[in-house]
């Protein structure tokens, strides 16, 4: 072809990217790799072939760990963490730096490397992935540094075993290796069995810069291996990354355990394009989010919600941009998409795909260019005025697969982004920036992109809500995934409650006293329980004091649904959050010699004891009150022409499960926060002492507490708990008693992946100043990123 015939046509001629030493470095090993463990590689052993996705060659050999394997890697870890952790700050954070300019010397080599085995194009691994490892480990660096000051008090969590998944291999890698390391902790690492190699060359790399042996172990292998991983005992925290099933079986798998524990798991990302945005920005945009990593991505925009009035027009558009997407050889660095990870992967999109078009979808792809037809390639793909049922529309297709509908006004744009079991990122286009904000901060997500997408840096945390996971990755608010709360650090289990034997009942022919029966309080009013049952409460020495009601399944439900009508608790200013805390506190006072009466009669110890609790109770309420106007987010400054804002958001509807002693300040101490922060509650009282509790009543009657916003159900703290973890629209439980509780508790939450906090029966200090402050706030709040760039 002639340079005139290049001029007319503006066809790309190839560009191919050399492979030579990443394919030297594969051969130096023979093309087989054992496990990393404690700074070197052992024998291959059990091999598995792993295979270069744009050809089906295999492309190396790496071994299948065994539970032997696991032992020996966690057995070096723990060996080594008490050097690691005890080491300065400034010393790790050397080493990470270290780590982070090793990353920077070998970069083509690990683009290289990242393209052949994962199949992504060699543009994306050379100018995203492998800078943004490299900023991980530099800004966690900086984080050892500061370690002492920031975050007094915390100490490392132990010994991380780490699960990873296959599309972004190396830059997961970094991660939640970078923020584990840095704050103490040494690493068991395991990477998808499709991608591990760029894990194999980072540590071999890493020990080669004086990283101390025993500090990062590899463990390759299947989904078996992983699970050898989590159950093992000696691992304190695990963190994972992948689909949403896995998550549930590693939540169930590890409750009770008393491990730590975030998954950041599946997605189906709404964006959302308003009629007055940059169309041909926006089209972009969906470029870089679908069509991104052939869409193999957690976070991408696979959800495309199109004002009418523009609907026609961006998808005309947008099939037109398609036309020019190229598909083909990853190390081709004129490529936009490269190929997809295995041939399951490939035949899982393609069978979606069809579903999609037999849903009445319209199919969408490009008709011009190539698709290879060796290896697992597959096209840009969109299905046009896809209905909300549709399966397509609702399950993660982890393929370059955008789905698109229509919206007529903002509310129903927010209405149909929330509607997924989903919630980890959403983009929002507008060049109305208030209109984007309000929308922004309505996304039930844990990321929202404005006129952008795909936006990630080592300051701003990652993760989601709902059943896209818990916790966060990156920044202040992913520090506290690897750091442990002084909270329980020395606490001894708690002893066990056991019901007082009841005093025999004198008959006699004066007049009984008046019978009372404390009912429940659902929706700001006092309701019979729905089974009609009370039971009897007894001071300690077994004398009958009062009946309660006992709730069942229904009650919860009921509490469930006046909990979540109540959001006018949520959208109330913090001020005034903080005004009916003061006004609790106020009304308390105002019934001081009741309660101290109340607390003496049936928790015992005397007029001295229950004197200190409702004094501190009072105090816990101040606390809160003050908190709640000030406990606030951050503005990051990522390195872009913008800023992202991390707000606190709260949970939703929290259960909270009290412990049997302390009865008034320990509700109040797990209540108030989560008030403070404007979740509504749900809240199981002391199975010992409800009295309190039901005392309340008046109280919160009388201090602008919402209807709805403070709910007590009475009963047993086991039956009811189980109720609140297994219900699907509880977004959190707070419970604390017995380790047989938290184990159930944790297990059940799996229905919805509620977020869980519990202490493994370990008994609470409540008149400590570790019982209260930011670590339970932080606790009541899940950090939504909302990303605003600036400019044109």
């Amino acid at each position: 072809m002639s340079v005139a015939e290049f001029f007319e046509t503006m066809d790309y001629g190839a560009a191919p990217e050399g492979d030579t030493e990443a394919r030297g470095w594969i051969k130096s090993h023979q093309g087989a790799f054992g496990h990393f463990i404690d700074g070197r590689f052992t024998e291959p052993s059990n091999p598995i072939d792993t295979f270069e996705p744009a050809t089906g060659a295999v492309l190396a050999t790496i071994s299948k760990g065994s539970r032997a394997d696991v032992d020996k890697a966690v057995k070096a870890a723990k060996a080594a963490q008490k050097k690691w952790a005890t080491m300065p700050g400034r010393d790790r954070a050397r080493h990470l730096y270290a780590l982070a300019r090793m990353v920077q010397r070998h970069a083509r080599l690990f683009a290289v490397l990242e393209a052949l085995d994962n199949g992504k194009p060699i543009r994306e691994t050379r100018d995203i992935d492998v800078p943004l490892v490299a900023r991980h480990f530099t800004h966690h660096a900086g984080w050892a540094q500061l370690q002492e000051k920031e975050f007094p008090g915390y100490a490392p969590v132990g010994v991380a075993g780490q699960i990873i998944p296959w599309n972004f291999p190396l830059l997961m890698l970094a991660w939640k290796v970078a923020p584990a390391l840095a704050f103490g902790n040494t690493v068991v690492l395991k990477p998808a069995e499709w991608t591990s190699l760029t894990a194999l060359l980072f540590a071999e790399l890493a020990t080669q810069v004086g990283l101390p042996p025993g500090v990062l172990n590899i463990i390759t292998g299947e989904g078996e291996t992983g699970a050898l991983l989590v159950d093992h005992p000696e691992i304190d925290k695990v963190a994972f990354t992948g689909s949403t099933e896995v998550g549930r079986l590693i939540r169930k798998q590890t409750a009770g355990s008393g491990k730590a524990l975030t998954l950041e798991l599946g997605g189906k990302s709404p964006f959302i394009v308003f009629d007055d945005a940059d169309l041909d920005g926006a089209v972009e945009g969906v470029v870089d989010a679908i069509w991104f990593n052939q869409g193999q991505v957690c976070c991408a925009g696979s959800r495309l919600l199109l004002h009418e009035p523009i609907a026609e027009t961006f998808l005309a558009r947008l099939e037109k941009r398609m036309e020019t997407l190229r598909v083909g050889a990853p190390l081709d660095k004129t490529i936009d998409m490269g190929a997809i990870v295995a041939p399951v992967q490939h035949q899982r999109i393609a069978d979606l795909v069809d579903e999609g078009v037999k849903d009445g979808a319209r199919l969408v792809q490009p008709t011009v260019g190539q698709v290879p037809t060796s290896g697992s390639f597959y096209p840009p793909t969109l299905l046009a005025n896809v209905v909300t049922s549709s399966t397509v529309a609702t399950e993660e297709i982890f393929g370059p697969v955008a789905v698109s509908m229509t919206f007529r006004t903002p509310d129903e744009a927010v209405q149909l982004a929330n509607h997924s079991r989903y919630g980890l990122a959403a983009s929002v286009w507008s060049e109305s920036i208030s209109l984007a904000l309000e929308v922004a901060a309505r996304m039930d997500t844990g990321i929202v992109w404005v006129n952008d997408t795909n936006m990630m840096d080592a300051a701003c945390g990652f993760g989601g809500k709902k059943e896209s996971g818990f916790g966060r990755e990156g920044g202040r608010e992913g520090a506290f995934a690897y750091l442990r709360s002084p909270l329980w650090s020395k606490a001894k289990l708690r002893a066990a409650w056991t019901p007082p034997e009841p005093m025999p009942v004198a008959g006699g022919f004066s007049a009984p006293a008046i019978d009372r029966t404390a009912k429940l309080y659902i929706g700001g009013k006092q309701i019979r329980p729905d089974g009609n049952y009370s039971r009897p409460v007894l001071t300690s020495k077994g004398a009958h004091v009062a009946d309660v009601g006992v709730g069942n399944r229904k009650d919860i439900r009921n509490a469930v649904a006046a909990a979540r009508k109540s959001d006018s608790w949520t959208k109330a200013s913090a001020h005034n959050r903080a005004q009916v805390l003061f006004y609790l506190a106020e009304n308390l006072a105002a019934r001081e010699q009741e309660f101290i009466e109340r607390l003496a009669s049936v928790s015992g110890g005397g007029k001295t004891k229950a004197h200190k609790q409702f004094e501190q109770s009072l105090d816990r309420l101040f606390l809160y009150a003050a908190y709640a106007d000030k406990f606030e987010g951050r503005v990051h400054e990522p390195p872009l022409h913008g800023v992202a804002i991390a707000m606190h958001e709260p949970l939703g509807v929290v259960g909270v499960v009290c412990p049997h002693e302390e009865p008034l300040l320990a509700m109040v101490s797990l209540a108030a926060p989560l008030l403070a922060t404007g979740n509504r509650v749900v809240v199981v009282p002391s199975e010992a002492n409800p009295l309190i509790a039901t005392d309340l009543y008046s109280v919160l009657e009388t201090s602008d507490v919402p209807a709805g916003a403070f709910n007590i159900v009475t009963g047993s703290s086991n039956e009811l708990a189980a109720v609140l973890a297994s219900h699907a629209d509880v977004d959190g439980l707070w419970a604390f008693g017995s380790p047989e509780l938290s184990a159930q508790c944790e297990a059940l939450s799996v229905s919805n992946l509620k977020r869980t906090f519990v202490d493994y029966g370990r008994a609470t200090d409540w008149y400590s100043d570790d019982a209260a402050g930011e670590e339970w706030l932080r606790r009541s709040v899940d950090v939504k990123n909302v990303w605003v760039p600036y400019g044109e």
